[in-house]
């Protein structure tokens, strides 16, 4: 039997949630897990529906048969398989914390998703990321070639089947062009100082005004710098007794997981976009299980 999941986004209206779980029942399908969210500000309405097709209906009936209840509601609904893996290129500069974690996790089937290409404009973790026979293309970019050097990642991402970009520490600013071009599907990573310590060595920043809580954002990427949609936020607390080393390490250490927490949400469409903000579901039963060991 099939394992699906619908997502479904409109205006906050009575029986939404019924005529939903009705259809499902019609299509002899059994809901495992469901979260919805009506935003009163906004008037909006967010759900995720996990369920299994008893019968072995198809996606493509299910997709199909829903459009008119869609459209009656003014729903956005999309149906996914839960067993499809997400196509993700990650981008990569010289900080490797997060592309090793993230190598790991896929490698276990922690997180459901395939990593189809490694961008970077340093050579350091060539070796490594082709030892798990994933591409690794070098792009240097710098203030002249930027344009260029852009159009290259672009066809990279596209040719790659790229579902979803991940900036894992990767220590470029994208233009307002690349911004667009992967709207809604580039997740990035950065220490929760911003704005308080820009620049360079923000833990450093930390240390010296005697910071007493370290932590990591992940978020999507806008043309507005470390300024998108909020997915997935973590903190630790650090102590005077530690040095600016220390603040880095642990640091890094929450990045890794933040980020990876960010993608897990991503892949499984437990994110919605809400305006400025998102709507973050809670993990389905069995979602966080790895299909091996290490």
């Amino acid at each position: 039997m099939g394992r699906y999941c619908v997502t479904v986004t409109c205006e906050a209206r009575r029986g939404i949630v019924a005529v939903i779980s009705g259809y499902l029942a019609g299509k002899d399908c059994n809901i495992r897990d469901s979260s919805q969210f009506d935003d009163i500000e906004s008037n909006r309405f967010f759900m995720r529906t996990s369920f299994l097709a008893e019968a072995n209906t198809s996606l493509e009936e299910l997709q199909r048969d829903f459009a008119p209840i869609a459209a009656q509601y003014g729903m956005t609904a999309t149906f996914h398989d839960e067993n499809e893996r997400l196509n993700v290129v990650i981008m990569v500069s010289r900080f490797g914390h997060c592309l090793n974690d993230l190598l790991y996790r896929t490698r276990i089937g922690a997180l459901p998703i395939n990593i189809v290409a490694v961008i970077s404009n340093h050579l350091d973790f060539q070796k490594l990321v082709v030892n798990h026979d994933i591409p690794f293309h070098y792009i240097r970019v710098t203030k002249e070639n930027k344009p260029e050097a852009e159009a290259q990642q672009l066809a990279i991402i596209r040719d790659s089947g790229a579902q979803l970009v991940v900036l894992a520490r990767y220590m470029q600013v994208l233009s307002d062009e690349m911004c667009q071009a992967l709207s809604g599907r580039t997740i990035n990573i950065h220490h929760s100082f911003l704005p308080s310590f820009k620049g360079a060595h923000p833990y450093h920043q930390a240390h010296a005004r005697g910071v007493k809580l370290i932590g990591a954002t992940a978020h999507y990427v806008t043309a507005e710098l470390d300024e998108g949609p909020i997915i997935e936020q973590d903190i630790i607390r650090v102590s005077h007794n530690q040095s600016p080393e220390d603040y880095v390490t642990l640091g890094r250490d929450v990045e890794s997981q933040v980020l990876a927490r960010a993608i897990h949400a991503h892949a499984h469409r437990r994110v919605f976009l809400n305006g400025r903000s998102t709507v973050v579901f809670p993990a389905s039963p069995g979602s966080f299980a790895s299909s091996r060991n290490g």
